[in-house]
């Protein structure tokens, strides 16, 4: 089956705009994709490939989180992570009601994980099924590549991105030289004065007050939720998957060796397989 177009649109919620890209029928079940929190991250650099697989099925829509990529940075921003998440989270069921969908499967990487799990638990309503793939949100400690994303302003270079990227898979030598060329695709975004506000504010004070579930939050969160996870994670270790199996009520645990937190693009067939079985209710 030939790949699903990719379409790239501007998207008003209140005072901000989304840079918004979707594959698919809007007739057809929605699944919103959320990317992860790396400097000069975006809807796309994380889930393109996943658009062209699955907006045959789906309506699926990868936007440009609020303040990062070709999306608003908002100025002043939020100062800490659990500020910033609640702007996120707000602008994200906005964007659903701009696009008149009731409901969604949430699908998110990284930190993505966090904002789904927090627009779950603010209006759980309007969530269908959720996936979890390598999320943050647990209350379990930090890899030990986090500091190359958190402090990744500090020095940054194209030599600092790819480092960062070889921390993201399980074999950076599986890839050849595609991560140094990733790297110097994203390091002219990543270092926009707008890109590095935005990042500076959500990481200010993630060391000492992360975004973390509690085991009472993770009961009250009823649907539906497939985690995929990396055995060789680095940056959200296994462990954190696994306490999202312990702790919320109606979930699946998909976990994949010689994986680390690129799921998606490491083992992407094995990603989409899991999440059309999933949406579909045959996993």
């Amino acid at each position: 089956m030939a790949d699903a177009p990719i379409t790239t649109t501007k998207v008003t919620v209140g005072e901000y705009e989304f840079q918004l890209n979707a594959s698919g029928d809007k007739s057809k079940p929605a699944l919103l994709f959320l990317h992860g929190s790396g400097p000069g991250a975006t809807g796309l650099s994380n889930w393109e490939a996943v658009l062209k697989d699955l907006g045959n099925d789906y309506y699926c829509l990868a936007p440009d989180v609020i303040g990062f990529g070709d999306s608003s940075h908002p100025e002043p921003p939020p100062q800490g992570m659990a500020a910033f998440t609640q702007l996120r989270v707000d602008t994200l069921i906005g964007l659903l009601d701009e696009l008149g969908l009731e409901k969604a499967v949430l699908v998110g990487n990284s930190m993505g994980g966090i904002w789904s799990l927090g627009a779950t638990l603010q209006a759980p309503e309007r969530v269908e099924k959720i996936v979890l793939m390598g999320s943050g949100g647990s209350p379990i400690p930090p890899g030990p590549a986090i500091p190359s994303l958190a402090l990744f302003y500090d020095n940054p270079t194209t030599e600092a991105m790819q480092h960062m990227l070889e921390q993201f898979v399980y074999d950076p030598q599986l890839f050849g030289g595609d991560l140094r060329k990733i790297a110097e695709q994203r390091i002219p975004r990543a270092v926009r004065p707008d890109v590095e506000r935005s990042h500076r504010a959500t990481f200010v004070d993630v060391l000492d007050r992360p975004w973390a579930l509690t085991p009472e939050d993770a009961a009250k969160i009823e649907q539906d939720v497939l985690v995929i996870h990396g055995r060789e994670d680095r940056f959200v270790v296994f462990d954190g998957g696994k306490w999202f199996f312990d702790h919320l009520p109606n979930v699946r645990l998909y976990g994949i060796g010689k994986c680390g937190h690129w799921t998606q693009i490491e083992q992407h067939d094995r990603f989409v397989a899991a999440v059309r079985g999933f949406v579909s209710g045959s996993l």
